[in-house]
C-alpha cells in the first residue's frame, strides 16, 4: 500500500497569535485548515507581550502618522468588536485586564504634550482627562504632570491564547520535528509526519523567528527576516493598584511602559517595557533590574511596592527586514520564494493579528484558492494537542 495522503486546503505552521488568529479565520470561512505547533500555542514571542491593543499613538509621537500608521489605528475597534461577540472572530471569552491606556507625562513636559495632542493628527484618538479620572497610582499630591487616555485597551494573553485554541482545538496538533519533516517537490511544499503526507493547496509560515528556519528547509531564504532583540522586566510586589500605562520620556518613544497582571497565586505583577527594555537585549539582567528599579523611584517615588522580587526575559521580536531594522508598522505576509504555495508571515506587533489574517485571505483569493478540502483529519488523530505557554512571571519568577 502507499503512503496515505492528507489533502488539505491550508496547513499552517506555528502556534503563536498570528496562526491561532488565522486558524480561526480561515474556518470559520470554510476553509478545511490545521495548526502545526512544535512547544506551546503562544510560546516565546506572544507570550512575552504586554497584551496591548494600541492604536499606534506612541508610535505618532515621532511625528509620524501615514498611512500605515492610520491602519493600526484601526485595530483597537476591531478587537473590541471582537471582544462583544460581533466581529470576525469571537472573542467573549477572552479576559480583558483594562478598557483604558493611560500616557502621562512629568511637568517639564507638559506644553510639549499639550500642543501634539490638540493637533488634528490626533484628535479623536487620545484625550485628556481630569485629575479624579487618573489611574489610582497617579492620584498623588506629588505627581505634578499630565495624564490621557488612549483608545487602547489590555488583554491577558494566556485567556486570549485560550480562547482562540478552544474554538478549534480538533485543528491543532504539536508537531516534533525529529519525526516531521518539509520538503517541496518540484517547488510545491509538502509535510512528512509519520504516518502520513501533509499536501496543502498553501502552507503559512507563522512561526515567528522560527520562519528562517522553516523557509531554509524548503531551499528559500526569501523574504528575509530581522531580528530587534530586547529585555523586558517583571516585578512581583505588594502593592495592589493596577497601573497600564506610557511615561514620555525626553525621546519620542514611551521611556516607560507599565502593564499590570496577576500571577498563578493572585500576586500583582507589573511588566515593564518601552525604553527601558528596547535595546537592552545583551545587557546584564541585573544592571537592568536596577535601572529598573531606578526609574520607579524617580517616576512613582510615593508608591511602596512592599516585598518584591524581579526577573526579566529576554526575547527576539522577529519581523520581516526592513532597511537598518527599522520598526514595521504593517501586519506582512509574503510568498516564498522559489515555492507555489508557500506564504510567510509575520504580524510585527500582537494588535496587527486581524490585519494579517485578512491580508493571508486576500492573498488566497487572488490565487483562487478556495474552500474544497473537505474537514477530514482523520490521519492526524494519533498526534497530541500543544499546551498554552505558561505567562513568564509563572515561570520566571522565584
Amino acid at each position: 500500500m502507499g503512503r496515505q495522503v492528507l489533502h488539505i486546503d491550508i496547513a499552517i505552521i506555528g502556534g503563536g497569535i498570528a496562526g491561532l488568529w488565522t486558524l480561526n479565520r480561515l474556518r470559520d470561512r470554510g476553509y478545511s485548515a490545521v495548526l502545526f505547533e512544535q512547544e506551546a500555542l503562544g510560546g516565546y514571542q506572544t507570550i512575552g507581550s504586554q497584551g496591548m491593543i494600541h492604536g499606534g499613538v506612541k508610535y505618532a509621537l515621532g511625528g509620524s502618522w501615514g498611512s500605515d500608521a492610520q491602519a493600526v489605528a484601526a485595530m483597537p475597534g476591531i478587537w473590541r468588536k471582537c471582544l462583544r461577540g460581533e466581529g470576525e472572530i469571537d472573542l467573549r471569552a477572552c479576559k480583558v485586564l483594562s478598557e483604558d491606556f493611560f500616557l502621562w507625562s512629568s511637568g517639564d513636559l507638559q506644553s510639549r504634550l499639550s500642543s501634539f495632542f490638540a493637533s488634528k493628527l490626533l484628535r479623536g484618538h487620545i484625550h485628556k482627562i481630569a485629575p479624579a479620572e487618573y489611574p489610582l497610582p497617579l492620584q498623588s499630591p506629588r505627581f505634578r504632570g499630565q495624564v490621557y487616555r488612549l483608545d487602547d485597551l489590555v488583554l491577558d494573553v494566556p485567556s486570549l491564547l485560550n480562547t482562540l485554541a478552544n474554538r478549534h482545538r480538533d485543528a491543532i496538533y504539536t508537531i516534533d520535528w525529529q519525526q516531521a519533516a518539509l520538503h517541496q517537490e518540484g517547488g510545491h511544499a509538502e509535510l512528512q509526519l509519520p504516518q502520513c503526507t501533509v499536501v496543502p493547496d498553501q502552507l503559512l509560515l507563522t512561526a515567528g523567528a522560527g520562519n528562517e528556519a522553516l523557509m531554509a528547509a524548503l531551499g528559500s531564504a526569501q523574504p528575509a527576516m530581522q531580528r530587534r532583540p530586547l529585555q523586558q522586566v517583571m516585578l512581583r510586589h505588594e502593592y495592589r493598584e493596577p497601573l497600564y500605562g506610557h511615561c514620555l520620556g525626553s525621546t519620542a518613544s514611551p521611556r516607560l511602559t507599565v502593564s499590570s497582571h496577576r500571577d498563578r497565586a493572585d500576586r500583582p505583577v507589573w511588566y515593564l517595557g518601552g525604553d527601558l527594555a528596547t535595546g537592552a537585549g545583551d545587557e546584564e539582567p541585573e544592571n537592568l533590574i536596577d535601572r529598573a528599579r531606578s526609574e520607579l523611584s524617580d517616576l512613582l517615588p510615593w508608591i511602596d511596592f512592599g516585598n518584591t522580587q524581579w526577573a526579566t526575559v529576554q526575547l527576539d521580536r522577529a519581523e520581516p527586514n526592513q532597511s537598518s531594522t527599522l520598526r514595521p508598522d504593517r501586519a506582512f505576509v509574503g510568498k516564498v520564494a522559489g515555492i507555489t504555495n508557500a506564504l510567510v508571515a509575520w504580524p510585527t506587533k500582537l494588535t496587527l493579528s486581524p490585519d494579517l489574517a485578512r491580508e493571508v485571505e486576500r492573498q488566497l483569493e487572488e490565487q483562487n484558492i478556495s474552500p474544497r478540502h473537505p474537514q477530514q483529519l482523520a490521519p492526524l488523530a494519533n498526534l497530541s494537542q500543544p499546551p498554552v505557554a505558561t505567562a513568564y512571571w509563572d515561570s520566571l519568577l522565584p
